[in-house]
């Protein structure tokens, strides 16, 4: 049986140089489950994606980072891409919004070098979690374990290393949120 999100509100925080597909295909399943899903970055308009180096698709901005309240979200996702993993982990308001989500214990899904953000909001200590592998040493500077796998759950921390995993992510935030409204 296919779960209902009908009522959920979910954040994608993601800035230019985001992998494409870490942003649209998590974004288009929770929308076909029913959720609401704002794309929310620094500046109004759109953001540009790539498929690994070449430019891919803009996507629209829903909403900017100092207008955005974590508190008015159910889950949050952080997608990744090098240059949107590099530049967003550094923006005090992202990793604000991030420290609120987890503080609340709302699923926090995260994809390849989407792992930066939550590793410069000092929320992984002591979690054990995966990413693309070249972020494995900065996941155990900061304190937590790293492991290679399709998708890694640790309480409200869903993790997966990259677009072939998308799938399986997918699948993991959408149970969490069904699991979170059931509570």
């Amino acid at each position: 049986m296919a779960i209902s999100l009908n009522g959920c509100k979910v954040a994608i925080l993601a800035v230019d140089g985001f992998e494409q597909a870490e942003l649209v295909e998590p974004q288009r399943a929770l929308k076909d489950a029913g959720a609401q899903v704002d794309v929310i970055s620094q500046k109004p308009g759109q953001i540009q994606g790539f498929k690994h180096v070449d430019k891919g698709d803009k996507v629209d901005v829903d909403v900017t980072l100092d207008t955005a309240n974590a508190a008015e979200y159910d889950a949050l996702v952080l997608p990744g891409g090098v240059v949107n993993g590099d530049a967003i982990r550094l923006d005090t308001k992202a990793q604000s919004f991030v420290k609120e989500a987890d503080r609340a214990k709302k699923p926090i899904a995260v994809i390849c070098h989407g792992g930066w953000l939550p590793i410069s909001a000092g929320i992984v200590a002591g979690r054990t979690m995966t990413s693309w592998p070249s972020l494995q040493d900065d996941v155990r500077n900061a304190g937590g374990t790293w492991v290679d796998q399709e998708v890694q759950i640790d309480g409200n921390l869903i993790t997966s290393r990259k677009p072939d995993d998308i799938p399986a992510f997918n699948q993991a935030l959408i149970e969490a949120l069904g699991r979170a409204r059931a509570a």
